[in-house]
């Protein structure tokens, strides 16, 4: 049998016979058919090399290939499904590839040197915003002569609206890399004294505004924008030293603002007016708790429309990105990663919705990956929040029963690396042995259940590890396989100027 398995492999290699041709023993099964029928589809791929008249990057921070596994299981069951085979939206795009994530002086990145590769072409250091790797961190004397050009510089000089969306600060580190230049990342308020080289990443924002190289940013961050001694909308303070007001300002120059679902409702959709949208004094709140504020997939039909009424034929850039998919990870918080994760994927449905594959390019990626690993051997249909269940051997489903560890407990499907809820840090919860406790099916389920980590830190830490991207339009088949994180703005600027 073997024998004519390889005299029939050599017999395809040589001849181009059609798959559904040859008489296989496996050609009725339901896996072999699926098999069949995404081949078709590959082959029937025709490469799209139309101009890219809109260019939109989407980014998951911190949704590394574990933490998009989880999303694509947490909504795969949600759906009542398993799970794993459910496919997130992005994952149906044509073209996808692995990206390389470090920084020049790091092996795990940070968002900033991560975000000024993708928007910039050019990879950094890390903690530094559009500018090279020259900079000495925090040492505004070195940035003269190390700027690099940001993609909201590149993409109004070549005639185009530039739109930002996030849940993070608008002056976060994604966000702010692209359209700032800053030695340091946490620069977002206020400079170090005797620091003349740069602005503040706020008031940046604001000359970005008023010079037409940012028509939309809807975010958090409102505190980066208000004096140490005002109010803001929602009775938070300020942050600013210098005394400005750049809300204020922003509205003098003609600026639509908004700061609550119902003020982002009555923002104009037409293009008439550039938008400021400061919806937390912070970061804005997960999906899971979010109350008076618009969502990432709200903001964002609100920022595509304007930006299509006012781009016209030109076209417009944007970035979006899921920012507290990072921040759930770090509280080793699986369930409000997820439930981030899956409000981002039906984002990029969305923007799929919205826009045309023959004149716009999407790109759906992360910006770093984190230390979440998952525990076997887990029957199918384990929840990804809870414990891992038995394999069923006589059905599919896992039996409702947990696989026990060597201390003999239960443990749950997913784990991470290092976090505050580590076994090992001074005072951590144990069980009635002293190893580690005993949880439950509801415990593990919850939203506020923090999965176990091994090594203690006040934080959950990034990883160096791969993240995945995904593209669909106008020279998207430049992506594919393993790529360098800064490779991802050469395609975008390609795309845009073919």
């Amino acid at each position: 049998m073997k024998a004519s398995y390889i005299a029939l492999a050599a017999t395809l290699a040589a001849t181009p016979v059609l798959a559904q041709e040859v008489d296989l023993p496996q050609a009725d099964s339901d896996w072999y058919k699926a098999g069949q029928k995404r081949l078709d589809a590959e082959l029937a791929q025709q490469p799209n090399t139309n101009t890219a008249k809109n260019v939109i990057i989407m980014i998951a921070d911190g949704n590394g290939v574990a933490t998009n596994y989880a999303t694509r299981v947490f909504m795969g069951q949600q759906a009542g499904g398993y799970g794993d085979d459910y496919a997130l939206p992005q994952e149906q795009f044509p073209s996808a590839g692995l990206v390389k994530t470090y920084n020049v002086n790091a092996q795990t990145p940070d968002s900033a040197g991560t975000g000024t590769a993708m928007m910039s072409g050019v990879k950094t250091d890390i903690g530094v915003l559009g500018v090279n790797a020259n900079v000495n961190r925090g040492d505004c004397s070195t940035l003269p002569g190390n700027a690099v050009a940001t993609a909201s510089e590149v993409f109004t000089d070549l005639g185009k609206e530039v739109g930002i969306v996030t849940t993070t600060r608008v002056t976060h580190a994604t966000p702010a890399a692209a359209y700032a230049h800053s030695v340091d990342r946490d620069f977002e308020a206020s400079v170090p004294e005797g620091c003349s080289t740069q602005k503040d990443i706020a008031d940046q924002l604001l000359e970005a505004m008023k010079a037409g190289r940012i028509d939309v940013a809807m975010g958090g961050g409102r505190r980066s924008f208000l004096p140490a001694d005002a109010t803001g909308d929602e009775g938070d303070d300020g942050r600013r030293q210098d005394g400005r007001n750049l809300i204020d300002a922003a509205k003098k120059m003609g600026a639509a603002y908004a700061w609550n679902a119902a003020t982002a409702a009555d923002l104009p959709t037409d293009g008439s007016a550039p938008i400021l949208g400061l919806f937390e004094s912070s970061h804005m709140a997960y999906e899971a708790d979010r109350e008076d504020e618009p969502s990432l997939s709200e903001m964002t039909r609100i920022a595509l429309k304007n930006l299509q009424a006012k781009a016209g034929d030109n076209g417009f850039f944007m970035q979006i990105e899921g920012g507290r998919v990072d921040h759930a990870n770090h509280g080793t918080n699986l369930a409000r990663a997820v439930t981030d994760g899956a409000e981002f994927a039906r984002t990029v449905a969305l923007v799929d919705e919205m826009t045309n594959d023959e004149d716009t390019l999407i790109i759906v990626t992360a910006d770093h990956s984190h230390g979440l690993a998952f525990n076997g051997y887990c029957g199918r249909g384990s929840n990804i929040l809870g414990l891992c269940m038995q394999v069923n051997n006589e059905g599919i489903e896992a039996l409702d029963e947990p696989n026990l560890a060597g201390d003999g407990k239960p443990y749950t499907a997913a784990v991470y690396g290092d976090g505050e809820s580590s076994i090992l840090a001074e005072g951590a919860p144990a069980g009635p042995d002293g190893g580690r406790p005993v949880v439950t099916q509801q415990e593990a389920t919850a939203l506020d259940y923090q999965q176990l980590a091994l090594i203690p830190q006040d934080s959950e830490s990034h990883s160096p590890a791969d993240v995945a991207v995904y593209a669909k339009g106008p020279w998207s088949q430049l992506i594919d396989g393993q790529i360098e994180q800064n490779y991802l703005f050469n395609v975008m600027l390609h795309a845009a100027t073919q």
